[in-house]
């Protein structure tokens, strides 16, 4: 923490493609630990990020997540990234693991720098929540919710993280924006200690939040633009050379157009995006060639939102962003990782000395995020439909090694063998 006060915060996030743990290299300097490039900007001397928060999608194999068998990946990969962070952050500081959260192959993991924060971290809360269908897992979100006292007044203030991995393909516009408000309205957190009300909090009910994930918006050029001269995946790919044309490209983006028609990711703001590359499709094993099946889209995105912003100036946001950039290096899934640094306000003392409660966001008039009361009963139907499935997707691939379909040809086989091996005992007791 600098000597105003100022937090600074490191969220990454990377859809490893199905990988486990084959998805991400030994090396995480590049994408966990950037700071040496935006030095100049905190201060003359190299600084370590107070709070890292790393999110994933497509953790692990998919079967292998609906069976809820993911915690020796999640063990492998909170073991590599606190290493590196360790290793590589200006004076090697060390961290502290406040929390991890996983739901099937969406995982989040939040850590505290020893020397700052990580002493003043308390009621930590996760929380998880699927918007697949039938309310499952393949697709959702999962949060991590802390309090840091005496930061500002005795209540401090309340950090909410939030992971998800939204409805992919450019056509469902639609189905996105329901998950983003499923989200909202089932992601809930237990009230904190300080708080007078019992009933459960959206991720809204917090001093700062940040957003993270493929959240799968794509580019959608109308046909009849005039930069449509072909086909829309290699007129988007000529709009990507340049920074100029990325620029005139993001008008195009769902999720800036969302944001603006204040239909989802209300509150939130995000960095300039169009600085880098398109994020996805990458073809396998390749630093900067998209594959042609997909227009190449942003999908990828980091966002945050502070309780010193106000709903009057939408546009502007008091925390700065110092760095948004992609990782082109990392070429085992189709996705790039993203990275974001910021620089949080300098604490107030905003808290009501008469309830010792946080700051919280404040949000346009217009928008009051509810609570669903069915909420806990969506989730375990969920997931209770993730632990069925999966189970029996994971007993078919062992049975298949490795394979599903394998293995469901070994088990008719398997049953035609019994049958037929059960059949001349049952003609000899006959005779």
């Amino acid at each position: 923490m600098s000597s105003d006060g100022n937090l600074f915060v490191q969220v990454g996030s990377y859809n490893t493609n199905l990988q486990g743990g084959a998805g991400v290299p030994q090396d995480l300097v590049d994408w966990l630990v950037p700071t040496l490039q935006v030095a100049s900007f905190l201060s003359k001397e190299s600084r370590a990020p107070d709070i890292f928060a790393i999110g994933f999608q497509e953790l692990l194999p998919l079967h292998i997540g609906l069976a809820g068998l993911s915690k020796a990946v999640l063990d492998d990969r909170d073991a590599h990234i606190r290493s590196q962070i360790e290793k590589h952050t200006p004076g090697k500081e060390s961290y502290t693991l406040v929390a991890k959260a996983v739901n099937v192959g969406v995982a989040l993991l939040v850590y505290a720098r020893d020397s700052g924060i990580a002493r003043r971290v308390c009621d930590v809360q996760t929380q998880w929540t699927g918007t697949g269908p039938a309310y499952m897992g393949n697709k959702g979100a999962v949060g991590i919710r802390f309090r840091v006292s005496d930061r500002g007044s005795k209540a401090g203030e309340v950090f909410t993280f939030v992971c998800a991995h939204l409805t992919a393909h450019e056509a469902n516009l639609a189905r996105r924006v329901a998950d983003y408000r499923h989200i909202v309205s089932t992601l809930l957190f237990p009230p904190l200690p300080s708080s007078p009300s019992s009933s459960p909090t959206t991720m809204y009910s917090t001093s700062h939040l940040f957003f993270l994930g493929d959240l799968n918006f794509r580019i959608t050029i109308p046909p009849s633009h005039p930069h449509v001269q072909t086909s829309q995946p290699y007129d988007v790919l000529t709009m990507l050379k340049d920074d100029a044309s990325r620029e005139q490209l993001k008008e195009f983006d769902q999720l800036l157009n969302q944001r603006r028609k204040g239909t989802a990711f209300i509150g939130l703001h995000e960095g300039p995006f169009w600085t880098f590359k398109c994020t996805y499709k990458y073809k396998l094993g390749e630093v900067d060639r998209y594959s042609t099946k997909r227009t190449p889209s942003w999908t990828d995105r980091i966002m945050y939102a502070t309780y010193a912003d106000s709903p009057d100036t939408p546009e502007k946001s008091n925390i700065t962003n110092i760095l948004y950039t992609s990782i082109p290096s990392y070429v085992t899934s189709d996705h790039k990782p993203v990275v974001c640094l910021l620089l949080l306000p300098s604490p107030t003392t905003a808290s009501s000395p008469e309830t010792c409660a946080p700051p919280m966001l404040r949000l346009p008039s217009s928008y009051t995020p509810m609570p669903d009361p069915r909420a806990t009963l969506k989730r375990y139907i969920g997931r209770t439909l993730d632990r069925i499935i999966g189970s029996i997707w994971w007993l078919l691939t062992v049975l298949g090694a490795g394979s599903a379909i394998v293995g469901i040809l070994n088990f008719f086989l398997g049953l035609i063998a019994w049958r037929w091996w059960k059949a001349p005992a049952v003609s000899v007791a006959n005779a």
